[in-house]
């Protein structure tokens, strides 16, 4: 997984020149967070800036935003658990799904857990407007190792694009375009983090199950940045304040100049190893927002089919978060 020395120097030198937004307030877990299941599996540590969502035999944990947000910046520095992981899935996400049970909007990190020995993959995926039917997933590895140490995670949501970050560095964007259509999640959205059993699909199409032996398993989170307007959820309304996310800051986040752009493909080239785009099982005709490279075309070819969890409904009450869909390739 870890790539060349030089490679690793100049996504170094990348992230650095490609900072946060300035002047962004990190925020304690009681500041902008409600638990949202998980008992005593939520641990709050250093004076609740630190957030331990645990998975064990009895439940996971998880963690949602006090408000719902229209567009904006946001981030949290995770720590995934290390040793045997397969089954094992953390999410870092944004949805409506608790509001909007029939046109929801969805984005998502999800990290899935493997055997010993193996990586942790990473997968993004958006929904708009209740389109479950077509998963946006893209599956990739990373340049490190996520359990050594802490990582940077960030979503940037504008009304006119959608752009994935790990430490600062852009690795996917999403353009509002007419043919996505309503499916550009375009209403407010709650910030979640949960971890949970997925040992249905998410490690090797759900062949390797998780071993609770090695529980618990215990994700950490810190730097958790809302930079956005809260939304009242009925009348959609939003209160913004001074630091405040707006349009113009969160354009100027989401500028990626050419060399930026060049670095986002040559990550996507090195460690993306699944897209939707070209899946020709699930889609024998590509959806409409796809552009199609016939190099990434015979490059994705080879790879071992993996199954996709779909849109999972958050309960406070289960011990994991059940797949309401799920696609086995």
């Amino acid at each position: 997984m870890v790539g060349s020395l030089g490679l690793c120097m100049v996504f170094t030198i990348f992230a650095l020149a490609y900072a946060s937004p300035k002047n962004v307030p990190i925020l304690s877990f009681d500041e902008g967070y409600t638990q949202l299941f998980g008992d005593s599996n939520l641990m709050l540590h250093r004076d609740g800036k630190a957030v331990h969502i645990s998975l064990d035999e009895r439940t996971g944990a998880g963690f949602v935003s006090q408000d719902l947000y229209l567009h904006g910046f946001f981030s949290a520095s995770i720590k995934l658990p290390s040793d045997y992981t397969a089954g094992v899935v953390v999410a870092f996400y944004m949805s409506n799904g608790d509001i909007f049970e029939k046109n929801h909007d969805e984005l998502d990190f999800e990290f899935l857990g493997n055997i010993r020995g193996k990586e942790w993959r990473i997968q993004t995926n958006i929904y708009g407007n209740g389109s479950t039917g077509i998963g946006r997933e893209e599956r990739y590895g990373l340049w490190f190792d996520p359990s050594e140490d802490f990582h940077k995670y960030s979503i940037l949501w504008t009304a006119d694009q959608i752009i994935f970050f790990v430490d600062n560095i852009p690795i996917r964007e999403i353009k509002r375009s007419e043919e996505m259509g309503g499916d550009f999640p375009s209403k407010p959205m709650s910030l979640y983090a949960t971890i949970w059993d997925g040992s249905t699909w998410a490690t090797s199409g759900g062949r390797y199950k998780v071993n609770y032996k090695y529980s618990p398993y215990t994700a950490e989170f810190n730097d958790l940045i809302l930079h956005g307007c809260a939304v009242d959820p009925l009348e959609q309304s939003t209160r913004c304040g001074e630091g405040d996310a707006d349009h113009n800051s969160l354009s100027e986040i989401g500028l990626i100049s050419s060399e930026r752009k060049g670095k986002m493909e040559e990550f996507r080239k090195k460690y993306m190893t699944y897209s939707y785009c070209y899946d020709r099982i699930r889609y024998p005709t590509p959806p409409v927002e796809c552009v199609i490279d016939p190099h990434e075309s015979e490059r994705f070819r080879g790879l071992d089919g993996v199954r996709f969890g779909g849109h999972r409904k958050h309960r406070k009450h289960h011990h994991r978060s059940p797949s309401s869909t799920t696609t086995t390739l």
